[in-house]
């Protein structure tokens, strides 16, 4: 699999949730070799939700309303 921000190699890697319980918690996701991005079923639902609901959006004709720039850094 590629990754999708440096479509690098992403590989299986075994990931510690600290901060969500009070119990940590291990899980099984996928870690790119070259940028460090890291995808877990919770991030992949959440950018499938976010993606359908941009397709039905853009179907139904609204618009979205456009978010400010980031200042530039001098």
């Amino acid at each position: 699999m590629k990754c999708i921000r440096c479509h690098g190699l992403m590989v299986v890697d075994d990931l510690l949730d600290m901060h969500e319980s009070y119990l940590s918690m291990w899980m099984r996701g996928l870690r790119c070799i070259s940028c460090g991005n890291i995808v877990d079923p919770l991030i992949h639902r959440n950018r499938m939700r976010q993606q359908r609901d941009a397709e039905m959006n853009f179907k139904s004709g609204k618009r979205m309303p456009l978010l400010p720039r980031p200042a530039k850094a001098a």
